[in-house]
Order: C-alpha cells, then structure tokens, then sequence
C-alpha cells in the first residue's frame, strides 16, 4: 500500500453532507457504472429540482423511473423519502450512531442494504474505517494492488484489519 500511495499520492474523496441526498444517489448507484450514475442522478435532479423527502415523495413513481432505473428502485427512492417524512428514518440521528446501527437502521428499508449504508458512511458521514466488501471496484483494487487473481472474505478481512485508523 505504502507504494500505492507513493506513486498516487493522497486521495481525496468529495464528501456529499446532505445525508437525504447522498441515501438517494447511493440508491440509483447500485449496480450500475459511475458514468450510468451520473447521468440516471442528474436526471432525477432535473425532474425534483431539488433531491428532498418532500419533492421525491410528492413524484410519481413512474416519473422516477422514467429517469432511468428500474421500477423497483423508483420505489426504493419513494419509501425513502416515505420514511423520512413519516420519521421513521431519521437521518439526524445516524451520524451518532455506530457503523453498525448505521447499517441496520438503513438496511431496514426496502432496497437499502450494507453496500449502501457503507457508501453513506464513507462519502457522507466521513467514516475512517469503512473497507467495503461488497465494493466490486475496491477488491478489484485490491487484488491488483497484492497481485491476486482472487480474494477470498478472509484474505480481504485480513487487509481491512491492516487499514484500520
């Protein structure tokens, strides 16, 4: 790592502060490429105006997806907003909390799992510690970095644990 780091020098990584927004990007993010995201997040900011509870909830589902993504994440983003407007998520309350009630208080909604609650903890809430598994582009990375041709849960556990602040 230490000649990753001396040939790259220290990455910077944009924080996102708007938690509402940045659950809502990571959402459209699943699964697809970044250049995919960028363009599905700019439509979808276009059609809001704003990326708010009040403004996605308000939009119809169809809307949504007619930004680009599927119908079932169309969805996701409107229980989201739901959620956020009923209380039952409170986003306050989260960059209190752990890494692992962060993770199950997100993974609680629909089309929320540990993927994104991790990109949220790392882009929005700035968490030094996150080292994301499900992250296909981060164990690409790694195993390049170590010149594996694979990297089994244990031998990744192994190099999170190196990371560790």
């Amino acid at each position: 790592m230490a000649e990753a780091i001396a040939h790259f020098g220290v990455l910077q990584r944009g924080m996102v502060p708007d938690l509402f927004a940045a659950l809502i990007r990571n959402i459209v993010d699943q699964q697809i490429s970044t250049k995919a995201g960028l363009t599905v997040n700019a439509r979808l900011l276009t059609l809001a105006g704003a990326i708010t509870p009040q403004r996605l909830e308000a939009l119809p589902a169809q809307a949504i997806q007619g930004c680009g993504m599927s119908m079932k994440k169309a969805l996701y983003i409107k229980g989201a907003a739901s959620a956020a407007m009923s209380g039952e998520l409170d986003l306050g309350t989260i960059a209190q909390a752990s890494d692992e009630e962060v993770i199950a208080t997100l993974s609680r909604l629909p089309g929320i799992g540990v993927w994104t609650a991790e990109m949220l903890m790392i882009f929005s809430l700035g968490r030094p510690n996150v080292l994301s598994w499900g992250d296909l582009a981060i164990r690409r990375g790694m195993m390049h970095l170590y010149r594996h041709k694979t990297l089994p849960r244990e031998r990744f556990e192994r190099y999170r644990r190196r990371y560790t602040p």
